[in-house]
């Protein structure tokens, strides 16, 4: 069966659902995140932005200084006001599918549908698109899962394609199960060539179709990796390229970050936390840049 053949629209929460898997994160789930915080140690998934980062054909970062009002103050005499107050600011120019980002459901379509069945053509304006953009995202605070694959493999790292598995989720977790609501990431080791493009860009682990099929049974509202992208490069079938997070996105609503930076968090062996992943609201943005923090 193609991956057209069946319509996976209108979804469970409703015909005009934005908010897919992150329905499941409730007062009581942001509760029981916070109380996995024992000693408030904090750990910063998110990378550096700047003009550097690895980054999928089509996209760009640039971030220019504008300087302009700083130096007509100083020859004004220095500054506004007796204190000579002054400034800089900076212009940035970028896409926001590069750096540690959130995906949003409006990211990805299986054709020409997307989640909840709408199309690009009935949600495209000028500035993006009317529905699941960036702003209609909630904030998120819940439960998280580390899945440190290379520590279950007994290995330094995976390799280009590897595909995590079933196995080595149970493995990781040791038989620990995420429930409805939360926050699954993968540590795979690729992050090591984060600082060379071609290397990081060249391909990626990540987890395989048997994996995205059991975190959207058990109604997982976000997952991510520290990778590119999420899921194998090259796919499992070559001739279903980047098929897991479609998958995700766009049948079950799960949100998915990219480009975390996971090494601290699986050389500490911490598997369950409290993760703090905030964004801004960029209105019918497909992504929005995040500095995701895990609190133990």
């Amino acid at each position: 069966m193609s991956g057209t053949d069946q319509a996976w629209w209108p979804s469970p929460f409703g015909p005009d659902d934005q908010h897919g898997m992150l329905n499941h994160i409730t007062d009581e789930k942001r509760r029981a995140a916070l109380a996995h915080v024992r000693g408030g140690r904090m750990f910063d998934l998110g990378r550096v932005l700047d003009e550097t980062v690895p980054v999928f054909p089509g996209r760009y970062f640039r971030q220019s200084l504008l300087s302009t009002a700083h130096h007509t103050n100083a020859r004004q005499g220095g500054g506004l006001g007796e204190n000579q107050v002054n400034w800089v600011i900076e212009i940035v120019s970028s896409t926001t599918q590069l750096g540690t980002h959130l995906d949003m459901l409006n990211h990805l379509q299986i054709g020409d549908r997307g989640y909840n069945g709408w199309t690009v053509s009935e949600l495209a304006e000028p500035w993006g698109t009317s529905r699941l953009g960036a702003e209609t995202a909630p904030q998120i605070v819940t439960t998280g899962w580390l899945v440190d694959v290379p520590a279950a493999r007994g290995v330094e790292s995976l390799d280009r394609g590897d595909v995590v598995t079933l196995e080595d989720v149970k493995r990781a977790l040791d038989g620990a199960e995420p429930e409805p609501g939360d926050a699954v990431l993968f540590h795979t080791g690729w992050g090591r060539h984060w600082s060379s493009a071609e290397d990081y860009l060249g391909g990626e682990p990540g987890p395989g179709m048997e994996v995205a099929h059991w975190l959207a049974d058990r109604g997982v509202a976000l997952t991510g990796c520290d990778t590119w992208s999420y899921g194998p490069v090259p796919a499992e079938n070559p001739d279903r390229p980047f098929e897991v997070p479609q998958h995700l996105n766009v049948r079950h609503g799960v949100f998915v970050v990219e480009n975390l930076d996971t090494a601290a968090l699986a050389a500490e062996g911490v598997r369950r936390f409290a993760l703090v992943l905030t964004h801004p609201k960029l209105r019918g943005a497909t992504g929005a840049w995040t500095s995701p923090i895990a609190l133990v």
